[in-house]
């Protein structure tokens, strides 16, 4: 019988050290019309991205005409004063391009992402639609049309009642915070083709404007190709329009959102804390993911893993509208579904952890993954264009530094464990939330009144 040779083995490979990263830093210019430009080149990111900012606020929308922000964001790629709807959409397929366009409360943003080689196109159908978008009274009829068939499908969605509900309920009634963002069916069936083009010529125009740029930039004649096509935008001058204060109440009290034989209830409960400004940022999102950030957290730990109530329940703070002065807001708030029947055990289970987490406080342990998960994955988060200038873009909107987000990994990786604790703890009081439960109401409420969590009340979910 024959011997087999000794098998050879290769070295195992060893990791390497591993190398510094920062958020990236932008480069800043302005074009000859006013628009303020950010620049960023990531070598090897041949999908450049661009985000396009308009000072276009959702409380600037006239009274009796909630949605008009949306409609017009739509209306930006249905055509021009060059191409027809059809001829525009066809331009941005044959340049491999997509644009898309949202309102919300700090402004309108465009989207555009295109490959590198074929930036000038994607460029110049974008300078077109923001500089003659041709707004034609059938394709924004259309868009009414549209608009108006998808309120129905949300009003029938929980997680999206609840996030209805939880606004009308935290900001005074006279607030365009207290209302749905793209409009009820009573503004959007106000619109037409004439209030859209009012909202544009008030509130569109290059100098209140910035553009964000990322991706492989090189051999690329930016500063040329952006004074060919965006810089061939042209409008009145303007200035930013002032941030109006947030005001809300969060006086402890729970709104059922009646569905009579739901088997779940979606729950949302929410508050009002502080903006990116506020020094307690950095500790209140480290605290707020041991709370409820991922699988691991308290929330999931107990009322799913231990109790079986849920398939998850996460915590959050996001940002609705940002000032340097501090008048700015964040909503702060816990979400998630439970069974029907264990509706009120869960919301029992939920005000321990939070009041644990106000005696016991958060653990090394738990301070240690949380950073762990935010700074150390935050390279791979920003592994695309896309995903780097949508940051860029949200510190425009927030009237934050260029620099921001790389202090925040760095202040995240220093933050303490007390730190965190006393910001989470302080951003869900346990007596100062609002509770909203979309739900069979015949089932829960008195459960949840037996809570003592603040006063019930039951609303129809028309």
């Amino acid at each position: 019988m024959t011997e087999l040779a000794p098998m050879e083995f290769h070295p195992q490979p060893q990791a390497g050290e591993a190398k510094p990263w920062a958020f990236p830093a932008p480069e800043r210019s302005t074009l000859d019309n006013g628009l303020t430009v950010l620049r960023c080149h990531r070598p090897g990111q041949q999908v450049v991205a661009v985000e396009v900012l308009l000072d276009a606020p959702l409380d600037a929308e006239p009274a009796g005409l909630d949605g008009v922000a949306t409609i017009m964001a739509r209306a930006f790629s249905e055509g021009t004063d060059k191409d027809s709807a059809e001829e525009f959409a066809a331009e941005l397929e044959r340049a491999g391009a997509t644009l898309d366009a949202h309102a919300d409360h700090p402004g309108v943003r465009l989207s555009l992402e295109v490959p590198a080689s074929r930036l000038e196109k994607g460029l110049t159908l974008l300078a077109d639609a923001l500089r003659a978008p041709a707004f034609a009274e059938s394709e924004v009829e259309r868009l009414v049309r549209n608009r108006l068939d998808e309120i129905p499908h949300e009003l029938a969605s929980p997680a999206r009642r609840a996030a209805k509900e939880l606004s009308k309920e935290l900001f005074p009634a006279s607030a365009r915070m207290s209302r749905p963002r793209q409009g009820t069916e009573e503004t959007v069936e106000k619109i037409d083709a004439g209030a859209v083009r009012a909202f544009y010529d008030r509130h569109v125009r290059p100098a209140t404007a910035t553009a964000v740029v990322v991706g492989d930039l090189d051999g690329i004649d930016l500063d040329a190709l952006l004074a060919e096509t965006l810089g061939a935008w042209t409008g009145t001058p303007g200035q930013a329009r002032p941030v109006p204060p947030v005001t809300a109440d969060d006086t402890g009290r729970v709104v059922i959102v009646d569905r009579p034989g739901a088997v779940q209830t979606q729950l949302l409960i929410g508050r009002i804390g502080s903006d990116r400004h506020d020094r307690v940022w950095p500790a209140q999102v480290l605290g707020t993911y041991c709370l409820g950030g991922t699988l691991t957290s308290r929330l999931d730990r107990v009322l799913r893993e231990e109790k079986g109530y849920t398939y998850g329940v996460r915590s959050f703070g996001q940002v609705l509208r940002s000032a340097p002065d501090g008048t700015g807001a964040s909503m702060l708030a816990i979400s998630g579904s439970v069974d029907t029947p264990n509706t009120g055990p869960a919301l029992a289970d939920l005000w321990t952890v939070l009041h644990t987490l106000a005696a016991e406080g958060l653990t090394d342990a738990e301070r240690d993954v949380a950073v762990q998960n935010l700074v150390g994955v935050a390279p791979l988060k920003y592994e695309t264009a896309a995903a780097v200038a949508g940051t860029l873009a949200d510190q425009v909107e927030q009237h934050l530094p260029d620099d921001f987000q790389a202090e925040l990994y760095r202040t995240l990786a220093a933050t303490g464990t007390v730190e965190a604790t006393a910001a989470v703890v302080n951003a869900f009081p346990a007596d100062r939330l609002v509770t909203v439960l979309v739900g069979d109401a015949a089932q829960i409420k008195e459960p949840v009144e037996a809570l003592g969590i603040g006063e019930v009340k039951v609303v129809s979910a028309e």
